[in-house]
């Protein structure tokens, strides 16, 4: 199975968002920072380790590797902490969680910027193991350089909290766990001196990390509006309309891309979890895949429609409404049908394979007709879940940088 989709898709893209970005970014340097210490006062944050220093000469060389032509607009060496917080997972229980923040060395006032990680299947691209090549070492730390505080969530499954599974695009336990991250990024930064935050916070994320943003905006607003100053969100191909995609998955021809249907397993196997429905896979699916998927879960290689391989009553009873529990499970992960207070834009491609574009107009249609003043979807003609990327991360920046968002 790919192992890490959307990672992998943004190492690819992301400079042209630099590019976006250096147009409008310019910070100074500080030579001498002061270490962040975390403060028995703290209600969130645990610990911060820091990882490593990348000074300007270091960022140069990476960004270079990339495009040359970006290399003259490096602004500022940077400094990577990994920090421990508490959380809970989806059952209610206190764990610790943990996630990568990137600070950039500079004495001007900061903005910060949320990032929702896209799809992994590997510890060692979470954020907070900041391996080369991973998301969180690219993306992050030029985003960082260029004057940003960067909030990168592990996610539970990840990271600290690796023995545990991680609860694939569950809308609850997303929004808590990415909120605590930011309530402990919110306490590292209180304890020290090095960093000014302008206390200005931006969302964003693409895939799973498109529909964390959501999920996590949700809870902001409805729940933290004191604690936070939510400027912008921007969110990318995400699975916001549940209860449509799941119609949609079970009735029609969909691609047979194994790494894809991998991921539309994934979300069956963790609702049936974490909702405690506890059915055999003989309940979902025909054999022999029944079989194969009780031995290898999300490894199994489906080659085939995703529709095909689910049992005939399975489907009749989502249709019909009569599994109650895998319905109710659905719809409690729909996160499409409220109105968003914060300016938010939906990014998706019409041609998207994968995560389909109904999903961001049936959002922005139900938040238009709430009354979402300022929502807006940016459609990607003939996009696709991997071309669409390059015009999210543009577009994205040019979206916080506008002085109506300041």
């Amino acid at each position: 199975m790919q192992k890490n989709i959307t990672t992998f898709l943004f190492r690819k893209t992301w400079a042209l968002l630099i590019w976006s970005l250096l147009l409008f970014t310019a910070c100074s340097d500080n030579d001498n920072p002061v270490e962040p210490t975390p403060s028995e006062e703290n209600k969130y944050l645990k610990e911060s380790t820091f990882l490593k220093d990348l000074s300007k000469e270091e960022i140069t060389k990476e960004v270079a590797a990339t495009s040359p032509l970006l290399t003259s607009y490096v602004r500022n060496p940077v400094k990577v902490y990994k920090i421990t917080y508490k959380t809970t997972n989806t059952d209610g229980a206190e764990i610790t969680a943990s996630g990568a923040v990137i600070m950039p060395v500079s004495d001007q006032p900061l903005s910060m910027i949320s990032v929702q990680h896209g799809t992994i299947t590997a510890d060692a691209s979470a954020p907070s193991n900041f391996q080369p090549g991973s998301e969180a070492a690219s993306f992050g730390t030029l985003f960082a350089s260029l004057g940003y505080i960067i909030v990168y969530p592990d996610y539970i499954g990840y990271g600290a909290s690796k023995d545990f599974p991680h609860p694939y695009e569950h809308r609850a336990s997303l929004a808590s766990s990415t909120l605590d991250m930011l309530r402990a990024a919110k306490e590292l930064i209180k304890g020290q001196t090095a960093v000014k935050w302008n206390e200005k916070l931006y969302l964003a994320g693409y895939s799973e990390g498109g529909y964390a943003t959501m999920s996590l905006q949700k809870k902001i607003e409805e729940e933290a509006s004191s604690e936070f100053n939510l400027k912008a969100s921007s969110c990318g191909a995400g699975a916001y309309d549940k209860t449509a995609f799941m119609k949609y998955v079970i009735n029609s021809s969909t691609n047979s891309v194994a790494s894809y249907n991998s991921l539309y397993l994934w979300v069956l196997l963790t609702y049936d979890r974490i909702y405690k429905l506890n059915k055999p896979t003989t309940y979902y699916f025909k054999e022999p895949f029944a079989a194969q998927i009780a031995q290898l879960g999300i490894s199994n290689p489906i080659n085939v429609s995703f529709s095909t391989i689910l049992n005939d009553s399975f489907k009749k009873a989502l249709n019909d409404g009569t599994d109650t529990g895998f319905v109710n499970a659905i719809g409690d992960n729909d996160v499409y049908n409220w109105k968003p207070k914060t300016p938010t834009r939906l990014y998706h491609g019409d041609a998207d394979p994968l995560v389909f574009y109904f999903n961001s107009v049936n959002a922005v249609n139900a938040m238009k007709k709430l009354g979402a003043a300022d929502v807006e979807l940016i459609t990607v003609p003939g996009g696709t879940h991997s071309s669409s990327i390059t015009t999210f991360l543009a577009g994205t920046l040019l979206f916080f940088q506008d002085s109506k968002y300041q």
